[in-house]
């Protein structure tokens, strides 16, 4: 395989789907663990606490895999389409608790 140089707007879409994308997913994945946890019987501030330890890493996870990554589509659709779909999943788990 043959070296290819890659374009600036392609380093700068990495860089972007590294740090707004997996905070999109990390953001929803504390949501839902939250909401999830809360709803299982966990106490809120316990949840908040062990959801925000591993969003931390899950964060730092997601954004060196932005960069290893094949297919830069591909990081898109799984950072902002987890995030997303995570987030939605959060809301209709704190709809049905409240």
């Amino acid at each position: 395989m043959a070296f290819r140089p890659l374009s600036r707007l392609h380093i700068a879409s990495r860089i972007a789907a590294g740090t707004l994308g997996g905070y999109a997913f990390t953001w929803g994945f504390m949501a839902a663990s939250i909401a999830l946890l809360f709803a299982a019987g966990m106490p809120f501030h316990d949840a908040e606490s062990l959801s925000t330890m591993i969003g931390f890493l899950l964060f730092l996870g997601l954004f060196c895999w932005s960069f290893a990554a094949g297919s830069l589509a591909r990081v898109w659709a799984v950072l902002a389409g987890g995030g997303a779909a995570m987030t939605g999943v959060a809301w209709l788990v704190q709809r049905a608790l409240v």
